[in-house]
């Protein structure tokens, strides 16, 4: 059995990605970080107690900050695969968090690289490369576009991309970078711009909200199913020479777009509901995001599954649904705080 250890497990693609391999019979391990609060809700129905038998996926409290304990985890659990998903992702608030951005999404990397040299496990390693890296370079993008990174974030990742292709080269270990454009679910965290669209227009469907406030709708982005990207994560590790590959659909729609297809889809006109609010602007925007994924549909053989209607609709599904519960709550006469 194949052991596997994921960063950001509890996050969008930890949680696809965890399903996904132990579908394919691994021994999933995650790491995770101490909160008094849970966050493990897209894993719950994953998860087995660790006495029971069956049990086939384990958490383990750690930080990416913290370099000895790393370490510690890699001897532990010797993966034979690790998926390098943690991060500080929300692109707004890296201008908010630059140093903390900048610790955690690029020196991150570049601690687990450490420990897979220092520990010498003979592990694949799998790095969560950003399309936001390409920044202002125009579309569209593939492996070969300079980067021109337009946040702390995208520079943080830039770092780590770099990182990785040198300890490849220096220290002769299998570890690829994954370039994925935007790739988004039903799993998407309510603050990422396609899910706010999505929650909020089901809300106000239903009468709980009036507004739904955004920044530049003419940023434009390509966007796919994050269940089809994490296969791509993991066919990357499948291959016998570790390599860069861009992973897309090779089409882009605007903010505008997509919030004018969630809403139609409702019968709603967005321009009734929708205002702008300057503080969701960034200080330096990417406009166009239109990635190349040819290299991976022909070396990998991947090609995205779910069409941009498609998605629109998944996640219209899932947030209606939950619009509902809380319709039916408030109906009933109880107090409900942030929809939840």
């Amino acid at each position: 059995m194949k052991k596997t250890l994921i960063t950001g497990i509890t996050g969008q693609d930890g949680s696809y990605l965890a399903e996904f391999l132990l579908d394919k019979g691994y021994e999933v391990h995650g790491l995770i970080r101490r909160s008094s609060s849970f966050n493990t809700e897209r894993i719950d129905h994953l998860y087995r107690d660790f006495h029971d038998p069956a049990a086939r996926m384990y958490l383990h409290y750690g930080d990416l900050s913290v370099s000895g304990q790393l370490m510690d985890l890699l001897y532990d659990i010797k993966p034979d695969e690790i998926y390098h998903l943690g991060a500080q992702s929300h692109v707004r608030v890296s201008f908010d968090m630059p140093e903390y951005t900048g610790d955690v999404t690029g020196l991150g990397t570049l601690r687990l690289l450490e420990a897979i040299r220092k520990t010498g496990i003979n592990a694949k390693f799998y790095q969560a490369s950003s399309s936001e890296m390409f920044g202002a370079a125009p579309p569209p993008q593939s492996e070969n576009t300079p980067f021109q990174p337009q946040s702390p974030y995208a520079a943080a990742k830039v770092y780590a991309y770099y990182i990785i292709k040198n300890y490849r080269q220096a220290y002769d270990i299998f570890a690829c970078n994954g370039i994925l454009f935007n790739h988004e679910s039903p799993r998407r965290g309510e603050t990422f711009v396609t899910r706010k669209i999505t929650r909020a227009a089901t809300r106000i469907k239903l009468g709980l909200q009036d507004k739904l406030y955004l920044g530049n709708l003419e940023a434009k982005r390509d966007w796919g199913f994050a269940g089809d990207y994490v296969e791509a994560m993991w066919r990357m590790l499948q291959q016998d020479e570790p390599d860069d590959f861009v992973i897309a659909t090779g089409e882009t729609h605007s903010v505008r777009e997509f919030a004018e297809r969630v809403f139609e889809k409702l019968d709603l006109d967005y321009q009734e509901f929708v205002s702008i609010d300057q503080r969701y602007f960034r200080p330096t925007e990417v406009d166009a995001l239109l990635g190349d994924a040819s290299k991976a549909r022909k070396q990998l053989g991947w090609e995205p599954k779910v069409s941009f209607d498609q998605l629109i609709s998944m996640m219209i599904e899932a947030d209606m649904e939950a619009a509902q519960k809380e319709k039916t709550l408030i109906d009933a006469g109880y107090t409900v705080s942030n929809g939840k």
